[in-house]
């Protein structure tokens, strides 16, 4: 059995697996007035381990003594390659110092280093968010002083590619994909024989816009308008990831609703929404136009030799904004749909292949610069 932990923000998700059936899947709210006690997300760590016990010991599904792994989403840590880690003294002094940034994924790997030390088992993560396997030419801009990053949908980008080429006869490391997660934050990435050698900076960074994401701006005209709005920094980051996207131009960021009121105008229907259906149809296709754009010009990254075309993430489950993309890129070939994250699964399909001997499970070494060795 395997142990699955996914912390967010205001909530732990839990799943059990027996090899790769899921026995159970448990998303834990912690309420926001408990969550106020603490200073930092770090310091709710014992907390959630101890709600974490409290749900695993009302499970009749779990059983200690068959559990051969913990493993936890990875955090931010320093850029390195896909793969499975070890939950090692080196990754949790980094994680606890939040050394390269506080978020709740931090607890990911603790929480699951506090688990396997109750049970005596392995703990461990897998391809975190700052996966990083870019081209030295996908780093460059037109200013010395910044390069392009690799921050992305990682964990789902990778399990996905590997359904992707399961489903082409082949191996992850014998394909050409580019795949495109399509959420509140989207990353298009090219994997190629098995490492994401070019991907958006799906954070705040560039690519397409997306529902909450600002996404690439004319630089001159993004310059202009800092100079000509006095927003404290953390204001102008939120037009960037939060409010950016979608919900800068419709005020929403409810796709089912956008979605319900597009086609209420195209059939000439009743809509029960402020939302101006004409307006929603644009947006949508604009940001579909965004991502066909992008997916077409990682295709020039490997010649034109593209494998398929993969779509996934939430917004992979409208067939309109599915098919909008289809009809624009769906010339480069094959064209596969994986929809919704699958964090779970990804996690705990990374764990099993650890345990089985067909993933190595890596050790991660912390830098004493704090910054990437080229």
């Amino acid at each position: 059995m395997v142990l699955v932990i996914n912390p967010g923000s205001t909530s732990t998700k839990l799943a059990l697996f027996h090899g790769e059936k899921e026995l159970f899947n448990d998303r834990i709210g912690h309420d926001m007035e408990q969550l106020a006690r603490f200073p930092s997300v770090l310091d709710q760590l014992e907390f959630r381990g101890q709600v974490i016990l409290g749900v695993l010991g009302s499970k009749k599904e779990f059983q200690a003594d068959s559990l051969r792994a913990v493993i936890g989403r990875g955090g931010l840590l320093h850029p390195l390659p896909g793969g499975v880690y070890r939950v090692n003294e080196a990754m949790k002094r980094d994680l606890r110092r939040a050394r390269y940034g506080a978020h709740a994924s931090n607890l990911g790997a603790l929480l699951a280093d506090r688990l396997a030390l109750e049970y005596g088992v392995e703990a461990l993560i897998a391809d975190p968010i700052v996966v990083d396997e870019m081209n030295p030419l996908a780093r460059y801009t037109g200013l010395p002083e910044i390069s392009r990053k690799s921050i992305f949908h990682a964990l789902n980008q990778k399990a996905t590619a590997r359904k992707a080429a399961q489903e082409l006869g082949k191996t992850y490391g014998e394909c050409n994909l580019i795949v495109a997660h399509l959420g509140g934050g989207t990353s298009v990435a090219i994997h190629h024989r098995g490492r994401v050698i070019d991907v958006n900076n799906a954070l705040d960074g560039d690519g397409p816009f997306s529902v909450e994401r600002a996404g690439e701006l004319p630089a001159g005209d993004w310059l202009r308008f800092i100079l000509a709005h006095s927003e404290k920094p953390q204001d102008l980051q939120k037009r960037l990831t939060g409010r950016g996207g979608v919900v800068a131009h419709l005020g929403s960021n409810d796709m089912k609703l956008i979605s319900q009121v597009i086609t209420a105008h195209l059939q000439d229907g009743p809509v029960s929404s402020d939302l101006d259906g004409a307006k929603c149809l644009e947006v949508i296709q604009a940001m579909c136009y965004q991502v066909a754009k992008e997916i077409c010009s990682l295709a020039a990254v490997v010649a034109g030799r593209v494998d398929a075309v993969v779509l996934t993430g939430g917004m992979a489950m409208d067939q309109r904004i599915v098919q909008e993309i289809r009809d624009r890129v769906g010339f480069l070939g094959t064209f596969l749909v994986f929809p919704g994250e699958n964090e779970m699964e990804a996690l705990a399909a990374a764990a099993l292949g650890a345990l089985n001997g067909t993933e190595p499970i890596n050790e991660y070494v912390a830098f004493e610069s704090g910054f990437l060795k080229e």
